[in-house]
């Protein structure tokens, strides 16, 4: 099969690069012919706002070369991850334009929300679910900070949905849990063009011993990712155990001040990824504070298949991701205390932290296999294809 890829890479790299070169790459090793259609978000610096606002909205320029691109090179099937905000939602209208059917990966909540993740001013918020227009996220500057470009980001969200871009033009989307497939479905999202698939690592890492006698954190540091609950849980255990914390983000300087006051915090900033899976096999345990909705938690499944368990907030995609006492454990979220408390269980408990290493690698290989999933994502390529997406064929991927 020849497969047309489509992605705008972000400014600051994260876990939406890593899935989408992570699936191109599984395709390629079962034979497809991938192509890949890139734009870059570092290519904003310096552009003039209002032709940015344009092509936010729709992307003239991108419309034609994908067109282009597929009378060339003839891809059965084309498969976006993010088009925000160079690509523009043109691009699904262009495959659409050529008969190529649509696949668009959901990582997140772009076309719900103008910050894209239910969360605004240290808490979940849902003012923009399911309005036609989302005035909420201007009156708030949800986007960076500014109404202009909040407005931007709105009527893009608007104007596509009045154009039938999400309701007629994709044909499948995927989303990686249950509770993201409600979201998009309260949002308005056809429920029968929902396809369930769960994310995955290719290659898998080993597992690891688990002998370091630390905490790990793993990913941005911003708000919406925790980081201040589990700052103030470590204060409350009291230096009990250490914690490593892996990334980068807005928020470094709340680490670096953190550190100051509590030397058993260790800040690692941004290492490759050989390093991170190293890092995390020799940790006790994975802390997964998020308090937004994530729409997965890709970085929970790197733990499981290093065999570590994962502390994780009772939040989102997350609640199905941990099996309480048995994969990990959850705590309630925003709350410092109850993290603290789940970590000072499991400092008590040996015996069934070392049980759960032995749990979660067999949860990663039960359900988080390249095999398996990509077994997954040729059925709903295939259903794609043959056109068979319709009124009460949603396709049912056991979690």
């Amino acid at each position: 099969m020849r497969i047309l890829t489509v992605h705008n890479y972000y400014q600051q790299p994260g876990g939406e690069e890593q899935i989408w070169s992570t699936e191109s790459a599984l395709l390629e090793s079962y034979g497809h012919e991938v192509l890949r259609y890139t734009l870059d978000n570092h290519d904003i610096k310096g552009m003039n706002p209002l032709l940015l606002a344009k092509n936010t909205v729709w992307n003239s320029r991108a419309y034609r070369d994908l067109r282009s691109l597929i009378r060339d090179q003839k891809p059965q099937i084309a498969h976006f991850h993010n088009t925000f905000p160079l690509i523009s939602p043109s691009a699904y209208h262009a495959v659409k334009d050529e008969g190529i059917p649509v696949v668009k990966t959901l990582h997140n909540y772009r076309l719900l929300c103008p910050n894209a993740l239910f969360f605004r001013e240290g808490k979940v918020c849902e003012d923009c679910l399911g309005k036609p227009f989302p005035l909420p996220g201007i009156i708030h500057a949800c986007y960076r900070g500014s109404k202009y470009n909040s407005a931007m980001v709105a009527t893009t969200m608007s104007l596509h949905s009045l154009l039938g871009t999400w309701t007629q033009v994709v044909d499948v989307f995927i989303a990686y849990s249950k509770f993201a497939m409600d979201k998009f479905v309260e949002g308005g999202i056809p429920a029968e063009k929902l396809a369930f698939k769960t994310n995955f690592l290719h290659p898998a890492p080993q597992p690891g011993e688990g002998k370091g006698g630390y905490g790990v954190f793993v990913g941005r540091l911003s708000v919406e990712k925790g980081l201040g609950v589990m700052l103030d849980a470590w204060r409350q255990l009291g230096g009990k155990v250490p914690l490593k914390i892996v990334g980068d983000g807005p928020m470094r300087g709340l680490v670096t001040e953190a550190i100051k006051e509590m030397p058993e915090i260790e800040w690692m900033g941004r290492i490759p990824l050989e390093q991170v899976y190293e890092v995390m096999g020799n940790a006790a345990f994975f802390v997964f504070p998020s308090e937004w909705y994530e729409t997965f938690g890709r970085v929970a499944i790197e733990a499981f298949a290093k065999g570590t368990p994962v502390v994780a907030s009772n939040i989102g995609a997350i609640s199905e991701l941990i099996d309480h006492e048995r994969t990990g454990l959850l705590f309630n979220p925003s709350d410092p205390t109850d993290l603290a408390a789940k970590i000072n269980w499991l400092l008590a408990n040996p015996d069934a932290l070392s049980k759960m290493r032995q749990e979660v690698r067999a949860e990663f290989e039960a359900k988080y296999t390249a095999a398996d999933n990509y077994k997954r994502l040729m059925e709903i390529y295939e259903s794609a294809l043959s056109q068979k997406i319709s009124d009460g064929c949603l396709i049912k991927i056991a979690n």
